[in-house]
């Protein structure tokens, strides 16, 4: 034996006949008196290693002998799974180890060693159930391992299993402590989208204030994100202030942001500054943060003058704005399209040594796709690459939707594997931009393949996935099966927000049945959603629509006291509802009166609004004088300003100045296009002069390229859709119906092998059973059941 063996203890021999109790007794000693560590363990117990059956090591762990010696314990526990896996261990030695590691304050180790066996026994949960329901022999558990247990499960990933153990607790008059009550509550708003419940999570707070639990800022903290996570902004502000006056707890600049940030999020600047107001009257003043929501709120309505005086201010208070702050700012300018502001912004961020990272990069490419110049964005993938900046999840999925935009939906799955490729899993966002480019692309069945990948890989569909779904229905103007879904939604653990409702209502609205709208609409505050100004938006829209303009304002009146900002969409909405009603004279009444106050900034839509307006109802001159304001003023028109003035003198005989037109638009790269000659020729028709209209037609077919097309009549029409129309084979509307039935009834796996049979057999199913099936993935999610109290 070498000099270095004789220096470890030396090793007990291995007597052929040791007995089992023998045996267990040498190495208990052995581990009481060498407290060893695993490496000794390993040259002193690989003899009796043959010996050691699940039984020996059991009752070596649960020895009551080693109960003050957890050091040992757990070097033998570690020897003994490299060895040969132990987990999950049976209860008696576990708790024995577990009551050896709490005594000593151990709780690392103990919290390590619970995780590991809770993974190892899903999902049959065997310590779950005992700590639930103790029976004897074992003992009941201690408050001490309660609370280590609750911190485990949370940990692990089921913080429902870790609630039940903390309403054991208050059953049981045990009081948690601080840290198992905050990582609880933690875990339960962060876990995912579905599971959030600001109730449940209120009513554990309550339970813990009753058995003498003292919460601290970072209590609160975590119920206000939970407030904000399902935007009850009420709930949040109200307790910021509950939380100082009945518990002197005092919000710190972290609960103020929570707030503010969702806030921002939402568009709600004036409630965003009645809350800093509050801030800084509680003594407490902005930090960079701050500084940093309110640069994100101000880009996020587009107001980017403001957005740079927060961050002169924040300069000023010696704060110096950092990546994110430029990030944000380029963001803003990307989403009003000064884009090249938002490059010049990148090359101030490098001046300043503050380098462009991913999001940066991702913000210009995902601009650069939306304004068609798929060249610059593709040049800025490889510039990152060469950078040093690696793309990310983000970066695949913003190609992944451009593709979809497109309708390139072979290429869009080609950069999924790509993705793959790159180490990325594709995520919730990935497969809901697949779902919404197949459903726009009339392919319900590879959308429907999409949904059941999404699931069959572990990803929860979530409130995009939903309204998706809803919007589909909607389309197909399924408006019943989409309330129901929606109504429905809550009980599968979805976070149904104001788009969800926002989506029916405009279905509803498409529909013309305003009334039902509404009724939706006030559902939705009820439930004490908050609408956003594009769902005020969706609804003025659809007001004006129906000729209730009156009703419309009262809504922009609400949008503007819930302290909303309106948009240029807004405005322009109401003034097109005053025109379709034919009340010109009040739209430009309300126009004039938004420019006065300075809260409307007339755009290129506004003027075609207006241009239509007065051309409708034969007020020509107003128009050309409209017209002639808008181009003295420099102001940016498109082909629909030229094409409404043109139509308008040709209908009103004057169709020399509305040639006149035609070379201001070729100038201006606007035209003429079909829409023009029609116009023209059409006025040279309906005046009977055929031969120049002929005549004029060859010319200016053949100089601009375009192509007039005659009107069709209704059997030109029935004979084109008869040709387009295919017949369904006796098969595919059978097996189709069969699965509408076993959807109705629930029975989606039924439905799902039929599917995928009929798929082998190359048979295709209507397009409304897949939209049954995708309904049914997304009723098929389990409810979200609330822990036994």
């Amino acid at each position: 034996m070498s000099s270095t063996a004789s220096a470890e203890p030396p090793p007990p021999t291995t007597p052929p006949l040791l007995t089992h109790t023998e045996l267990i007794s040498t190495i208990t000693t052995f581990l009481k008196t060498a407290n060893p560590a695993t490496s000794t363990l390993n040259v002193v117990l690989s003899p009796y290693l043959p010996h050691l059956t699940p039984d020996v090591f059991h009752s070596i762990l649960s020895s009551s002998a080693l109960h003050r010696h957890p050091s040992a314990l757990l070097s033998f526990f570690n020897w003994a799974q490299s060895a040969a896996p132990l987990t999950p261990l049976p209860l008696p030695p576990l708790l024995s180890i577990l009551s050896s590691l709490i005594s000593h304050h151990k709780f690392a180790d103990a919290k390590a060693l619970l995780q590991s066996q809770i993974v190892s026994e899903h999902p049959r949960h065997h310590l779950h159930r005992h700590l639930l329901h103790p029976s004897r022999p074992l003992r009941p558990p201690s408050a001490t391992l309660l609370n280590t247990c609750i911190f485990a499960y949370c940990r692990s990933g089921w913080p429902h299993l870790a609630a039940q153990l903390f309403k054991k607790m208050k059953r049981l008059k045990l009081r948690p402590n601080l840290h198992t009550l905050n990582t609880l509550l933690d875990s339960l708003v962060k876990k995912d989208l579905s599971s959030r419940s600001t109730h449940f999570c209120k009513e554990l707070f309550d339970d813990a204030v009753k058995l003498g639990v003292l919460p601290s800022v970072v209590t609160f903290n975590i119920l206000i994100n939970g407030y904000c996570s399902e935007y009850k902004f009420n709930d949040a502000i109200q307790l910021l202030k509950k939380m100082e006056l009945d518990f002197r707890v005092k919000p710190d600049n972290a609960s103020y942001n929570t707030v503010l940030d969702a806030l921002s999020k939402k568009g709600r600047l004036q409630d965003m500054r009645d809350l800093l107001l509050e801030m800084k009257g509680n003594g407490l003043f902005p930090n960079r943060r701050t500084y940093n929501i309110l640069v994100y709120g101000y880009c996020k309505m587009g107001w980017l003058k403001d957005a740079t005086q927060i961050v002169e201010l924040m300069s000023r208070d010696n704060l110096l704005p950092d990546v994110w702050t430029y990030n944000t700012l380029i963001n803003g300018l990307c989403s009003s399209k000064k884009i090249d502001e938002a490059f010049r912004l990148r090359d101030e961020m490098e001046g300043l040594k503050l380098m462009p990272d991913v999001i940066t990069y991702n913000t210009l490419i995902n601009v650069c796709f939306e304004e068609k110049n798929s060249p610059m964005a593709l040049k800025l993938v490889d510039e990152m690459k060469e950078k040093g900046v690696r793309p990310n999840e983000v970066t695949h999925n913003i190609m992944i939707k451009w593709y979809c935009k497109e309708g390139q939906m072979k290429e869009a799955s080609e950069m999924v594997a790509k993705m793959e490729e790159a180490g990325f899993s594709p995520d919730c966002v990935t497969y809901n931009t697949l779902i919404s480019g197949f459903c726009k692309s009339g392919d319900l069945a590879e959308a429907f393949k999409m949904m059941n990948w999404m699931s069959g890989k572990g990803l929860k569909m979530d409130t995009v996935t939903l309204n998706t779904a809803l919007h589909n229905l909607c389309r197909e103007r399924k408006l019943q099966d989409a309330y129901e879904l929606l109504s429905a939604a809550n009980k599968r653990g979805y976070i149904v927000d104001e788009v969800s409702y926002g989506t029916l209502i405009v279905g509803y609205f498409k529909e013309e049945n305003a009334e039902r709208a509404m009724q939706v609409w006030d559902e939705m505050k009820e439930k004490g959603i908050l609408p956003s100004t594009i769902t005020y938006n969706s609804v003025i829209g659809g007001l004006c629509k129906v000729g209730k303009t009156k009703l419309a304002i009262e809504k922009l009146n609400e949008l503007l006291e819930n302290g909303l900002v309106p948009d240029e969409t807004t405005y322009n909405t109401i003034i097109h509802g005053y025109c379709w009603e034919g009340n010109v004279e009040q739209a430009f009444q309300f126009h004039n009166n938004m420019v006065e106050n300075k809260s409307f900034k007339p755009d290129m839509y506004t003027c075609n609004i207006l241009l239509r307006g007065l051309c409708k109802e034969g007020m020509l001159e107003k128009a050309i004088k409209l017209f002639n304001t808008w181009i003295e003023k420099g102001k940016s028109l498109d082909a629909v300003t030229y094409n409404t003035l043109i139509a308008a003198l040709c209908k009103g005989g004057r169709l020399d100045d509305a040639l006149d037109l035609v070379p201001q638009m070729e100038e201006k790269k606007l035209g003429p296009d079909s829409y023009t000659l029609n116009a023209i020729v059409g006025a040279l028709n309906d005046a009977g002069k055929i031969e120049e209209a002929q005549e004029l037609l060859r010319e200016m077919s053949e100089r601009y390229k375009v192509v007039v097309f005659p009107k069709q009549g209704d059997d030109e029409q029935k004979v084109v859709c008869g040709e387009a129309s295919v017949e369904a084979d006796s098969s595919s509307i059978a097996y189709s119906e069969q699965i509408d039935e076993l959807c109705a009834e629930g029975r989606y796996k039924d439905a799902m092998s039929i599917v995928l049979e009929q798929n082998e057999k190359g048979v295709t199913l209507n397009k409304f059973s897949y939209i049954s099936l995708m309904n049914g993935l997304i009723k098929r999610r389990k409810r979200i059941l609330k822990p036994d109290s």
